[in-house]
């Protein structure tokens, strides 16, 4: 009977059937992550008590001075950037002729083995394919002894190994949005191209990827963003390299210096919002 009232007291109330569907998840949205990472960033500009290792309350831009005009920071930004962008551009480049294929020319079954086969890989766990790799890339590993005929080394561990790495971890992020750029694409313009006299590679170029534009960016924004905050794979396969995410473990973990831990993350947060403000005008975001 109370349930019979509540659904008739909302029936004809459609706000208010929203907000109470939406308050709260977003009421948890903003304790979990609008608070929290307010609540970094506000450390960033308190300071560590150098005897007892304590935080304390006092205000200070200390720790934001360092981050923006030490060498090594920039030094790590710049690296992490590179890093960032190459698996980004690898991924894309990759991605795009899988995605065309699975979409395009595959047939109903062939495309569904295709999809399972590239989602197959994200119900493995993080680190065990991360230690796969550091495997495939040891002196004795799969890609030195399949090189080794040919003259060619395994590049072992280092910024190779971690772009390699993370190439693969994120490929699936970025497969899936194209995929889906690509099928949104009518058949009738490709075979209006074709009719019209154009080749392939033009009908590529100048209909088909003018449109899954906004889907190639959207599946960079996971290449770049996840590798920009990566920590792990570089300290699995990355030997001695560095990344901002390392410098923010280390500063939490064994250094015991939160405040500039908070510091150094306001650089790969910085970076991923002038990125999503970019692609944001190009209508990316609805493609995610």
């Amino acid at each position: 009977m109370t349930t019979h009232r509540a659904s008739a007291f909302l029936a004809p109330r459609r706000r208010l059937q929203v907000a109470g569907l939406l308050t709260a998840p977003v009421a948890w949205l903003g304790l979990v992550y609008v608070v929290a990472l307010a609540a970094l960033l506000i450390t960033a500009f308190w300071t560590v008590d150098g005897l007892t290792g304590q935080v304390q309350i006092q205000w200070t831009t200390d720790n934001v001075v360092e981050v923006f005009t030490e060498a090594l920071y920039r030094t790590v930004t710049l690296r992490t950037l590179g890093i960032a962008a190459a698996v980004t551009v690898i991924d894309v480049l990759i991605a795009i002729p899988v995605a065309f294929f699975m979409a395009k020319v595959a047939g109903p079954r062939a495309r569904h083995l295709l999809v399972i086969a590239v989602l197959a890989p994200l119900w493995a766990s993080y680190l065990v394919k991360v230690y796969a790799w550091r495997a495939l890339l040891s002196a004795d590993g799969l890609i030195g002894w399949a090189g080794a005929p040919f003259g060619l080394d395994t590049p072992g561990y280092g910024i190779t190994g971690v772009i390699l790495t993370l190439s693969y971890l994120w490929l699936p992020y970025v497969i899936m949005p194209i995929y889906a750029g690509f099928d949104r694409v009518p058949d009738r313009l490709l075979e209006a191209s074709a009719d019209l006299g154009a080749r392939g590679g033009i009908t590529l170029m100048a209909v088909v990827l003018p449109m899954i534009r906004p889907a190639i960016i959207a599946g960079s924004i996971f290449a770049f963003c996840l590798s920009l905050g990566d920590y792990i794979t570089v300290g699995i396969v990355g030997g001695t390299t560095q990344m901002l995410g390392n410098l923010v473990y280390t500063n939490v973990g064994a250094a015991n210096n939160l405040p500039l831990a908070a510091a150094i993350s306001l650089i790969p947060i910085g970076i991923i919002f002038v990125y999503l403000a970019a692609v944001r005008r190009t209508g990316a975001l609805r493609s995610l």
